[in-house]
Order: structure tokens, then C-alpha cells, then sequence
């Protein structure tokens, strides 16, 4: 008959325990490393007044309205840090605006939003842009007064026009 060892080794020794308390542990440092995450950054994206947000979004289906009643189509080019912009002759109604503002909006970090005031120069607009990061931005493009307004997109860097044209959902 075999003695039992006078001398076993320590839980701590073998191999098994920490192969259980692995995972566990692992979950543990993972949550605490979200919860900090959660707490270093703030997405922005909740709005405390979701009537204002309404009203808003209804004022700027009533713009972008207005701009396919009037015919506003813009062709917007952006390369070598220079911002061209012309509506297009074929569909405008109306004499184009002597100044129009130009908002280059990006779709996640809003602290890289540009705007530009731009003055009719020879039947276009123009102005230096120098935009922090390449990829897809949103531009709106509005006049003085705010009567009407054109959004889209554009990719940057581009060599080629983009049309920003009204969309009007439909009601």
C-alpha cells in the first residue's frame, strides 16, 4: 500500500487553479479596462431635446426644399488645398448669390468642422481649404440668408467634380 506524501506541493504550484482562474481574471481586467474607456471619452451623440432636434430637421427639409424649387445644384471640386464651387447654369432659376457659406462637416469628430464664407468671383467661388484628414466629409452649402441649402458628400483628396444636389424625402 502506498504512503500518501508527507509533503504535497502547494495549490499555488500546480497548474490547474490558475488554469481555471485564467478567464475569470482576464474578464475582470477587460471590464475594468471599458469602464475606462467609457469614462475617458464622450460620444456626443444623445440630445437632450428631441422636439429642437425635430423642428430642426423640419426647417432643413423646408431649405432643401427651396433649393430644388429654385434649381440650386452645386459642382464642388477640392484638390492642392483649393475649394472651387459653381452652380450648375443648366438647372438655376435665379441669379446665383454673391456670398455663400460652405460648411465642411466631419462625420465623427466635429471639432474638425470647417466654414467658409465665399464671394462670386467670375461665376464661381472659390477659396483656400486645407481640410486636417482625408476620407469622406459632409458639405452644406447655404446662402446668406438662409432661405435654402445643398448637403452632400464629398471624398477628399479629389481631382474630379462632385454634384451636391437637392434630395427632398419624399413626405
Amino acid at each position: 500500500m502506498d504512503r500518501p506524501e508527507t509533503n504535497p506541493t502547494p495549490w499555488y504550484k500546480q497548474r490547474w487553479p490558475w488554469l481555471l482562474m485564467a478567464p475569470p481574471l482576464v474578464a475582470v481586467v477587460a471590464g475594468f479596462y471599458t469602464l475606462k474607456l467609457a469614462i475617458q471619452s464622450w460620444d456626443g451623440l444623445v440630445s437632450d431635446d428631441y422636439y429642437k432636434e425635430g423642428l430642426a430637421i423640419q426647417q432643413r427639409i423646408d431649405r432643401t426644399a427651396k433649393a430644388a424649387e429654385l434649381g440650386l445644384a452645386a459642382w464642388v471640386q477640392w484638390n492642392d488645398g483649393r475649394l472651387t464651387l459653381w452652380f450648375d447654369p443648366a438647372r438655376l432659376k435665379i441669379d446665383p448669390p454673391h456670398l455663400i457659406t460652405v460648411r465642411f462637416v466631419h462625420p465623427t469628430q466635429s471639432g474638425k468642422d470647417q466654414q467658409l464664407n465665399l464671394v462670386l468671383d467670375q461665376g464661381r467661388y472659390w477659396a483656400p481649404l486645407a481640410l486636417p484628414t482625408m476620407g469622406r466629409w459632409n458639405v452644406v452649402i447655404e446662402d446668406e440668408s438662409r432661405q435654402w441649402r445643398l448637403s452632400g458628400t464629398i471624398v477628399v483628396p479629389t481631382e474630379r467634380e462632385e454634384l451636391i444636389q437637392p434630395i427632398v424625402p419624399n413626405e
